[in-house]
């Protein structure tokens, strides 16, 4: 004989209601936080899309976009022809000329001012005047007795001009004298003619020559004036 306890059978239908509802509820509750979830990996599939295109554009391998790359620098023009004032050593101070020419080519003109001859007429020429010669002397092409150089380069046009000019002085330029018409007066004639500052004449060549660039701070171009010439 089963004896029935009402109270008992209440109290577990009401259980049985509870726990039906609670879990409906977790079931509601549960359903947000998927979602939440799903729109977090929806919001950090971009971050982690633009991190994998940057670690790509990084690779050794990848071709940088138009905004990364950097314009070629190029070398600064100097021009194609030049004139270089130059000193090297002689027997007692030393002798100053000018090198001047195409860049491109090798073959060089060499123009100075100098006793013509030997031993006497450069020791007479420091008492009177004696006859000159303005080409290349013994020793203006080579290096190994170079002991200043000063280059300056001009543009076609100005360098016809500059190099005719030099020639002109050849020309007229028939006499030597260690104090008045020497070497470094004559580079002087051609540096003014240039535009640039010349020194005292009375210097030795490779102080001349060095004095020269530093009265024109180091100026590596030179373009003449409207009209000279």
């Amino acid at each position: 004989m089963i004896r029935k306890y009402p109270g008992l059978e209440l109290l577990a239908k009401a259980a049985m209601l509870a726990a039906f509802v609670g879990l409906g509820t977790g079931f509601s509750s549960a359903q947000p936080l998927v979602a939440r979830t799903d729109q977090q990996q929806r919001d950090a599939l971009p971050s982690s899309a633009t991190k994998h295109a940057e670690s790509m554009a990084a690779a050794p391998g990848a071709r940088p976009t138009t905004s990364d790359v950097k314009p070629v620098r190029r070398a600064a023009v100097t021009g194609p022809y030049y004139v270089d004032f130059r000193a090297r050593t002689a027997a007692t101070y030393g002798h100053a000329f000018v090198w001047y020419g195409k860049t491109s080519e090798k073959q060089v003109e060499v123009a100075g001012l100098a006793p013509a001859g030997d031993e006497i007429p450069y020791l007479l020429g420091h008492l009177i005047f004696v006859p000159s010669e303005t080409g290349a002397s013994y020793g203006d092409l080579d290096e190994q007795y170079l002991t200043a150089s000063y280059r300056v380069y001009l543009n076609e046009a100005d360098a016809k001009k500059v190099f005719a000019h030099i020639k002109h002085l050849q020309e007229t330029s028939p006499l030597w004298n260690a104090a008045t018409t020497n070497c470094t007066a004559f580079l002087g004639r051609i540096a003014t003619f240039m535009g640039l500052n010349a020194p005292f004449h009375l210097l030795k060549p490779e102080e001349y020559v060095n004095k020269l660039r530093e009265l024109n701070g180091g100026r590596k171009t030179v373009q003449l004036e409207s009209g000279r010439g």
